[in-house]
């Protein structure tokens, strides 16, 4: 089994910084790409941010230039810098790290607990 445990989320005033942070462990052999995601109320869940094994970035549009993603190998870790932060950013924010048990085995998704982070404007 794999646990993935979030922290960092909050509230913040437009313009703030905030900084998530999830850490994986468990039965790990291997991890591959980790992702950050959020689901505002009344919305379909979106990918914010996700970072490949040889540490290729990709984000959505809404995010670019304000947000940086980043992973610590070492400590099975992602995390989602966020900068000049919105009121349009308020959501709820699921890590996603795809995690291979053994050698061999297939990749498996896992996901976070999710944390809030709203933004007051």
């Amino acid at each position: 089994q794999v646990q993935l445990v979030e922290s960092g989320g909050g509230l913040v005033q437009a313009g703030g910084s905030l900084t998530l942070s999830c850490a994986a462990s468990g039965t790990i052999f291997a991890i591959n790409a980790m992702a950050w995601y959020r689901r505002a109320p009344g919305t379909q869940r979106e990918l914010v941010a996700s970072i490949t094994s040889a540490s290729i970035t990709h984000y959505a549009e809404s995010v670019k230039g304000r947000f940086t993603i980043s992973r610590d190998n070492a400590k099975n870790t992602v995390y989602l810098q966020m900068n000049s932060l919105k009121p349009d950013d308020t959501a709820v924010y699921y890590c996603n790290v795809a995690v291979a048990p053994r050698y061999g085995a297939s990749w498996y998704p896992y996901w976070g607990q999710g944390t809030q982070v709203t933004v007051s404007s």
